[in-house]
């Protein structure tokens, strides 16, 4: 199918999704600070949202970058529904989307209480349901916010490759969700290691590299919305004047068209 151009109000629609949409990215990425920052956690073992537990020191850094993430792409994935054309593919992807800003928005307002990768008093306090109610509800809605990732990675790439109108999104989205499982995979076994007692093979490393990709994923559907928005502010190149054929001048030994004839 051939992409269709959006009207002005679309477009400038688009591009407010775009960058809200990349706002959202950079601040999905937050927990890079870690690189920087001593946080006392061990980013090849320990979970992304231990960053956030009640009982870091840098819990409310990230509590707050979590909620302004999940703001921005909630209301970057709403504006692009109500400006980007209703397909089936793309309302469903960004559907999708929508959720899971929501459940980002409902993850940082539920933290856990402390960080049981690295505490084991944590860890046995979890293990025999004395945590608050928090660690279940934070493990609803962080298992919801999964969900909506993977469904919006797969249907807005779906909505790319059939509709035409993101062609980067075409081309990098299927090796982008192919790394996305394959880091759910791991994260998924690597949790399933933990729970049964056993210990754990680079579970940071697994969900720090799941989180990576659905931010770049958002990068890339970011750039892909505000193209036609870039392009309409390109000047067109004026058209060429058109030029008219010269009729053939007679030659003076022709009679003139309609003369009588010798």
């Amino acid at each position: 199918m051939r992409p269709t151009r959006p009207a002005p109000g679309a477009r400038t629609g688009a591009g407010t999704a775009a960058a809200v949409l990349l706002l959202g990215a950079l601040a999905y990425t937050a927990w890079v600070l870690e690189l920087v920052i001593a946080t006392g956690l061990d980013p090849v073992r320990a979970y992304v949202s231990e960053l956030a537990a009640a009982d870091q020191p840098l819990g409310g850094l990230f509590r707050a970058t979590d909620l302004v993430a999940g703001l921005l792409v909630l209301a970057g994935a709403l504006t692009a529904l109500a400006t980007v054309p209703r397909r089936p593919w793309t309302a469903a992807g960004f559907g999708a989307l929508a959720l899971f800003g929501a459940a980002t928005v409902l993850d940082s307002r539920l933290p856990l209480s402390c960080a049981p990768t690295s505490d084991p008093v944590c860890a046995a306090r979890e293990t025999a349901g004395l945590v608050p109610a928090t660690h279940t509800a934070h493990a609803v809605s962080s298992t919801l916010a999964l969900l909506g990732a993977l469904a919006a990675l797969v249907l807005l790439t779906v909505a790319a490759r059939r509709y035409g109108d993101w062609p980067a999104l075409a081309r990098l989205g299927p090796p982008l969700v192919l790394a996305e499982g394959a880091a759910t995979a791991w994260t998924l076994a690597e949790v399933g290691a933990l729970t049964a007692g056993g210990d754990t093979w680079a579970l940071g490393v697994g969900q720090r590299l799941q989180v990576l990709l659905v931010a770049v994923y958002l990068a890339v559907l970011a750039g892909c919305l505000a193209r036609p928005v870039l392009r309409a502010g390109t000047p067109a190149a004026p058209a060429p004047a058109p030029t008219s054929t010269p009729r053939p001048t007679p030659l003076p030994s022709d009679p003139p068209r309609g003369g009588p004839a010798p």
